[in-house]
């Protein structure tokens, strides 16, 4: 039998109406997640409706995520990728069962908004959906010059999505619906089971700790976020997401460390700072170079370069 189990979540503080000077003052220097109660969004919260995105933004094609499971693996694949007019998307999404659909009665749905060319181009809501940017007010507890991105997003009622991290702080705007949000520390991340920017654990509600027997030792932040709640979520904190209704988001990702630190090639905003980068390329190159050695020597000079990053790199503060 599988070995299942999670760990006891510790609640993410809540703020009401935090100002952009409170915020910046007293909650941004601690880097810890945050939900933000009572920002000023808008007409957003009250306008979004099924019918009104419909007409909003018209019969313009989109490109979303189709899932017949409810936890869409970005490793694996375990999704198709699908063309809808807009208003057709929208209403598809909002519904439980189909009548019309590409895997399933029950398939799932996400859109994540990308610019004209995916490749090239940053998320702007003012760009890709400019009538429904009107109806929100963003939250700019950042410089403008910071901006990176800003992301909309509608999923399906039950559609998670997969355990990752961001290279950049940014706000979830949760502006329709209810959405659970899970979280782990940077200092976890040796227990998340990491390829790339993404864990391999899917359910971690559930997790398989046979095959998983480290995630134990996360320790899990959780938080719910209703319609108007602003979710701070520092870089590099871990995250997983789980709809539990049908709902509209936006992320506004911005840039904190200096604009040279980033990749410019980065449309997604996920890449590692490119000190980073070359940093795991020296990394891999080092262990490369090991391989030389026999198994006894390879072992000893291995535990002496963790050592060494340890002594080099670590921060020795708690918490």
């Amino acid at each position: 039998m599988e070995a299942r189990g999670a760990a006891v979540a510790v609640p993410v503080a809540r703020l009401a109406e935090a100002a952009r000077e409170q915020f910046l003052r007293d909650l941004y220097p601690r880097r810890k997640p945050t939900v933000l109660k009572g920002v000023d969004l808008g007409a957003c919260t009250t306008k979004w409706t099924v019918d009104y995105l419909s007409q909003a933004e018209g019969s313009k094609q989109v490109k979303i995520h189709v899932s017949a499971v409810p936890q869409m693996d970005f490793l694996s694949k375990n999704f198709v990728y699908r063309t809808l007019p807009f208003d057709v998307f929208v209403r598809r999404a909002a519904e439980v069962k189909h009548k019309e659909y590409f895997l399933s009665e029950d398939e799932k749905y996400y859109l994540r908004s990308v610019g004209e060319d995916a490749r090239k181009d940053i998320a702007d809501i003012r760009k890709q959906f400019p009538v429904l940017a009107e109806d929100i007010h963003i939250p700019e507890y950042f410089e403008k010059e910071q901006f990176f991105s800003s992301i909309f997003r509608i999923s399906s009622a039950g559609l998670q999505l997969w355990t990752h991290y961001d290279v950049m702080d940014n706000f979830l705007i949760q502006v329709t619906g209810k959405k659970r949000v899970v979280l782990y520390s940077p200092r976890d991340a040796p227990y998340l089971y990491l390829s790339g920017t993404k864990s391999e654990v899917l359910d971690v509600d559930n997790p398989d700790l046979q095959k998983y027997p480290l995630f134990v030792k996360a320790k899990r932040y959780e938080c719910v976020l209703e319609a108007g709640d602003v979710l701070f979520i520092p870089a590099l904190w871990f995250h997983s997401v789980i709809s539990e209704e049908f709902g509209v988001a936006v992320n506004v990702f911005w840039k904190h460390l200096p604009a040279e630190s980033y990749d410019k090639s980065d449309a997604y905003g996920n890449k590692d700072p490119m000190a980073a980068s070359r940093a795991l390329q020296i990394l891999d190159r080092a262990l490369k170079t090991l391989e030389e050695l026999p198994e006894e020597y390879r072992d000893f000079y291995a535990r002496r370069m963790v050592l060494r990053i340890q002594e080099k790199a670590y921060r020795n503060d708690c918490g």
